[in-house]
């Protein structure tokens, strides 16, 4: 029996989930030389595959080295997705890239066409290995002034992928410290928020970006994400920046110039890296729940984030905004969207809607606790994102499989994981007549 493309990425990722399960259950890789448990071992397979960073150990303390490195691994491969590893290895080999695999690869970056995937998948690889090589080196000079070079090489590699990917895996030990030491640090702050939002725009907005100068256009589709990614970023840090600027466990202890840093970084990372120099249990909770707002966002289409995506948002106010005008059409920079993008935005965002509000729901039973800390942690984990009120490492073992569920259905997206269940159909041959109903 073939499989459909959605069904092989579906099981291509369970496979890579699998095999992380088993590497980090070895002795050699926890520093106690003790069994990680099947349970807390595929949690934290699942996070860093589906680069969410929701961590049930410590990533820095529990695991060796080798662990960690398994940890990377999965990272890179749940980022860049296992058909673009695959693809590499082909290409490094001279395989030919088949019609299937095309089509596989077609799916997996949500691409309308075949038309030019092998060249994407090129570039994909070429920018992600140039941007972490520059972002590990610029992490491993800073890191250099607190710590001994070796390790500083280190910690700026392994953090530099983990940002690029959007994953929000940390060495820094404690499970909400992440890079709270590094606050008000301008190299660190820009540097990290850099890696986010390059791996967060997605790698077909990279390469519209890189040819500008020849084309002298962008794309609609990269006009859509740039703007509505920085309208996002500014509005988020605001936002933060006036909710918390008297809060004493967040901002208030801070200077003007390390104010501005959190805030504009707090806005920066829910979409969907999981990094934070704010304490997040601090924050009140108007705070807390505009960064659920944020995270359900997330990054956009073809990228290393998650969430419903920036173009799926913005087709949703556009379809309110155009409502409200009495427009018949969706509008965007002169271009007018099909009714099918439409459908297919709004089906996104209910079912993404369903899943957080079903999982919050059986949460809410199983673990007991407020339900911000819940919500927050059910959006964290289907937008891929990782920040944590502090629910993680606390979770039942029922508790533990719904959000890893969450993490799964999230990375994969909703409708890739519903045609894999159920093949979509083709179009009908015929057409219902047209009813009426009043709505609003």
């Amino acid at each position: 029996m073939k499989l459909a493309p959605p069904q092989i990425l579906v099981l291509g990722f369970a496979a890579v989930i699998i095999i992380g399960t088993l590497l980090l259950m070895l002795p050699v890789s926890s520093v106690s030389g003790e069994h990680l448990n099947f349970m807390d071992a595929l949690f934290t397979a699942t996070s860093a595959a589906c680069v969410t960073g929701l961590a049930v150990v410590d990533t820095g303390t529990y695991f060796t080295g080798f662990g960690q490195s398994v940890v990377l691994v999965l990272i890179q491969i749940g980022g860049l997705g296992f058909m673009t590893m695959a693809t590499l290895f082909a290409l490094v080999l001279k395989r030919r890239i088949s019609l299937r695999d095309r089509l596989i690869l077609q799916e997996a970056m949500n691409q309308s066409s075949m038309e030019g995937i092998v060249r994407l998948i090129r570039k994909v690889l070429i920018y992600s290995l140039v941007i972490e090589a520059a972002g590990a080196i610029l992490l491993s000079v800073r890191f250099a002034f607190d710590m001994p070079l070796p390790r500083a090489l280190y910690y700026g590699l392994f953090h530099a992928v983990s940002m690029f990917n959007n994953a929000g895996f940390d060495l820094f030990g404690g499970h909400d410290n992440s890079l709270t030491a590094y606050v008000g640090d301008p190299v660190i702050n820009l540097v990290v928020m850099f890696l986010i939002i390059s791996g967060g725009i997605g790698f077909i907005v990279m390469s519209d970006l890189a040819e500008f100068r020849r084309k002298r256009r962008l794309t609609l589709h990269s006009k859509v994400v740039l703007s509505m990614t920085f309208g996002l970023i500014l509005t988020g840090m605001a936002v933060i920046f006036i909710f918390e600027f008297t809060n004493p466990r967040t901002l208030g202890p801070l200077n003007l110039g390390s104010k501005i840093w959190a805030s504009l970084f707090q806005s920066v990372a829910p979409r969907t890296a999981g990094a934070n120099t704010l304490d997040i249990t601090g924050l009140r909770q108007a705070t807390q729940f505009f960064i659920v707002i944020l995270m359900f966002i997330g990054a956009s289409p073809g990228s290393t984030g998650g969430g419903v995506k920036t173009t799926t948002f913005t087709l949703m106010v556009g379809a309110v905004i155009s409502m409200l005008r009495g427009r018949g059409d969706i509008v965007l920079f002169r271009y007018r969207l099909a009714q099918e993008r439409v459908f297919k935005a709004l089906t996104i965002t209910l079912l993404a809607l369903l899943l957080i509000v079903t999982v919050s729901m059986m949460l809410s039973t199983t673990e007991g606790l407020p339900f911000l800390m819940i919500l927050f942690e059910t959006t964290s984990a289907f937008a891929n994102v990782g920040l944590s009120l502090g629910l993680t490492p606390e979770l039942t073992q029922l508790g533990k499989i719904l959000i890893c569920l969450t993490m799964f259905a999230g990375r994969l997206g909703l409708l890739t994981l519903a045609y894999a269940l159920g093949p979509k159909q083709g179009k009908p041959l015929y057409k219902y007549p047209e009813g009426k109903m009043i709505i609003g």
